[in-house]
């Protein structure tokens, strides 16, 4: 587990293990939930041309997160 702070613009820092673990990025959204008592962050994948071809070949919703399904 690693800390980190909320400044005075609300803004924190994604630790640096983390990002690299997780392969986050300048510009990648990350998504912010509620489950229970936690707050739960998660990224927010970008589509690739492969996962949009997929989506159109399948009709497919671009909502739906396509990497889940992968086996």
């Amino acid at each position: 587990m690693s800390d980190s702070t909320i400044s005075k613009g609300f803004l924190t820092v994604v630790p640096k293990h983390i990002r690299t673990s997780a392969q986050i990025n300048v510009g990648d959204m990350l998504s912010w939930s509620l489950e229970g008592d936690r707050i739960v962050v998660k990224p927010h994948r970008r589509k690739s041309l492969k996962d949009i071809a997929g989506l159109i070949a399948h009709g497919g919703e671009l909502g739906s997160d396509t990497r889940k399904n992968r086996s």
